[in-house]
């Protein structure tokens, strides 16, 4: 496989995807197999909507069941290519959407069991201020996947009165879960991985080989939320 972006602009074309996005997750999900059928999956910032259609044709059979939920604060349609009606979108600002409202999106309301954030701001081009800002939305990525419950235990500031917090604080993954954040490369995500890899069985990073050489956008992998 050519590492060109033209290559990867050409095949997506070709097989029917509406970005040349869609092989970075093919490539992610072939290494560490994120869904599985039957899943429950979550996508962020999900326009133009390739992801949807990589998360669905790994849905397995409609009779596995499984949903796909795609939130963006454009309105995206379903492409009608490779989704089924287990998938569809929600026009809403991720950052503004509390832990319950996304919890009210999943099957029967007990979350996910895969969240997947490809959210990534308008780039200025001031680089300081383009990775502050993917920090950002990776970290409520974070915080709706794993809840404040989680993140405070982990920093060793856990009270009684957070230990016996309402679901409010729990995250939206499930237990076993897994979580895929999309970053800019800089000082800050070195954090990500010190978050994340008490909370997870495993927390690897990725550069896909769909990313562009100019690119400075880096994939951050959790698996088997604890």
């Amino acid at each position: 496989m050519s590492g060109t972006p033209d290559f990867f602009y050409r095949e997506a074309q070709r097989l029917g995807y509406v970005a040349r996005s869609a092989f970075k997750l093919l490539q992610m999900q072939k290494q560490y197999k994120l869904i599985t059928p039957g899943s429950s999956v979550l996508d962020l910032g999900c326009a133009p909507g390739a992801w949807l259609q990589v998360a669905c044709q790994h849905l397995g059979p409609i009779g596995k069941g499984g949903v796909v939920v795609g939130i963006d604060i454009k309105k995206v349609k379903v492409p009608s290519m490779h989704c089924d009606g287990r998938v569809k979108t929600v026009s809403a600002d991720v950052m503004n959407l509390s832990r319950e409202q996304v919890r009210a999106l999943s099957p029967q309301q007990k979350g996910f069991s895969v969240i997947l954030s490809d959210m990534c701001p308008s780039v200025s081009g001031i680089t300081s201020r383009d990775a502050a800002l993917s920090a950002e939305l990776g970290m409520r990525a974070v915080d709706l996947a794993v809840g404040a419950t989680a993140l405070d235990q982990m920093n060793d500031n856990a009270s009684d009165e957070v230990q016996q917090s309402d679901s409010r604080d729990s995250g939206v993954l499930q237990p076993g879960g897994n979580l895929l954040i999309k970053l800019l490369e800089s000082e800050d995500v070195r954090e990500f991985i010190q978050i994340c890899k008490p909370l997870f069985r495993k927390a690897s990073w990725l550069r896909p080989k769909a990313t562009r050489s100019c690119s400075r956008e880096i994939y951050l992998i959790c698996q088997g939320l604890r």
